[in-house]
């Protein structure tokens, strides 16, 4: 088994910043993509920002020139470091990666539990 277990969310002012990390942990062989999405209240989760795992980054329209994605392949860990943060921006962070869990099997996707971002103005 897999977990993906986020944290650095939290209420915060518009104009402010956050950073959000997300810890993979169990049985790893390798991991690919990673990745953040975001669920606004009363809408579908979407995808914030991704990474490789050489470290090529894409981003929403939404987060460009805000956001920077990271990650940490000693740790298995990726980051998302958010700033001029503006009430759009709350809702759900989730925390995706692709798996290998052993040398032989394929790839799967988790999912972290999520983590609360709110932005008040």
């Amino acid at each position: 088994q897999v977990q993906l277990v986020e944290s650095g969310g939290g209420l915060v002012q518009a104009g402010g910043s956050l950073r959000l990390s997300c810890a993979a942990s169990g049985s790893i062989f390798s991991i690919n993509a990673m990745g953040w999405y975001r669920q606004a209240p009363g809408k579908q989760r979407e995808l914030d920002a991704a990474i490789t795992s050489i470290g090529v980054a894409n981003y929403a329209d939404s987060g460009k020139g805000r956001s920077a994605i990271s990650r940490d392949n000693a740790k298995n860990t990726v980051y998302l470091q958010m700033n001029s943060l503006k009430p759009e921006d709350t809702g759900v962070y989730y925390c995706n990666a692709w798996v290998r869990p052993t040398r032989r099997s394929q790839e799967f996707r988790y999912w972290g539990q999520g983590t609360q971002v709110t932005v008040s103005s």
